[in-house]
């Protein structure tokens, strides 16, 4: 597997950035060993928040929660997904499946030896996450789902999804900054698209990003559909406090709430929540507030 590390000096004086970086070397399917990325702060003894990525961002998106997070006295755990921010970039297209994503993640989990995780998903930290939750359900206490979905493939992804996926395999250039920049309902200032921008130097580094929209299971031959269907299997009897708090503003993943909340049990009684001029990436426009959401569903759920 060819492999391509952004260099350090590409992190150097990111706006509201300031955590020391954390690695672990996770296997590859080829025998070879890839370095993951991940912000580790907080008391090493706290129950951890775990707060997955999605697409094109990477643990800079969680910047704004992290301040809250930790003053109500959580360990926080931000990994970079293979592909994205200071992680390991394969070179090939081919080298990125769903199965290798969940894998991956799997292994930063064990090498952490985390339990009693609060995870906190968005995007494809959801198609990742969710899925970890089901396979390993002891390990992982609560749930919070922003913007999220987990597919199967069974269904229409909808028009929104369609069109970005369109998008992402035809613009010449993938501009990782831009995206996230229309993903959100505030205007970014030039440093923080700068810092979206800055795990891809050139090119080279983006074909995770975009293979990312292709490995959603849009047919029910997908290859990752089974694996997904039986991760729904748990999740429908998943009684442990599972929380949703999707934004108003993201046709990608509009009315997925109310899924997760008609399907799982863990939903009931909870105190779920619109967030109010919030984009996909409601962590930019709203991360006070959902860190707000997220400690206070922790408290209730103890």
């Amino acid at each position: 597997m060819d492999v391509l590390r952004t260099p350090d000096e590409c992190f150097d004086q990111l706006p509201d950035y300031g955590f020391a970086p954390h690695y672990v070397q996770v296997d590859d399917q080829e025998g070879g060993q890839l370095r993951v990325h991940y912000v580790d702060e907080g008391p090493a003894g706290a129950d951890p928040v775990l707060l997955m990525h999605g697409e094109p961002s990477w643990s800079y998106l969680y910047r704004k929660m992290v301040p809250t997070l930790l003053a109500a006295g959580h360990r926080v755990i931000a990994p970079d997904l293979v592909g994205f921010g200071r992680s390991d970039k394969p070179t090939r297209r081919e080298d990125y499946s769903y199965q290798r994503h969940v894998d991956w993640m799997r292994s930063l989990l064990d090498q952490l030896q985390l339990s009693r995780i609060t995870l906190v998903c968005q995007d494809w930290g959801g198609l990742i996450g969710l899925r970890l939750v089901a396979e390993h359900p002891e390990r992982f206490a609560r749930v919070v789902a922003a913007n999220t979905m987990l597919p199967t493939g069974d269904h229409d992804p909808g028009p929104a999804f369609k069109s970005w996926q369109k998008y992402s395999q035809e613009v010449p250039t993938f501009p990782a900054g831009a995206i996230i920049q229309r993903g959100t309902c505030s205007e970014l200032p030039q440093a923080v698209i700068d810092a979206y921008d800055a795990p891809f130097p050139d090119d080279r580094y983006k074909e995770g990003a975009r293979q990312f929209p292709l490995l959603v299971p849009i047919t029910p031959d997908d290859p990752a559909a089974a694996a997904n269907r039986a991760a729904w299997a748990v999740l429908r009897q998943w009684r442990k406090p599972f929380l949703t708090a999707f934004s108003d503003s993201d046709p990608v993943t509009a009315g997925g709430d109310k899924l997760m909340q008609k399907l799982i049990p863990g939903t009931q009684g909870q105190a779920h929540t619109t967030v109010i001029d919030g984009g996909h990436f409601l962590q930019e426009d709203k991360g006070e507030e959902l860190a707000q959401l997220v400690t206070g569903f922790i408290a209730a759920n103890p």
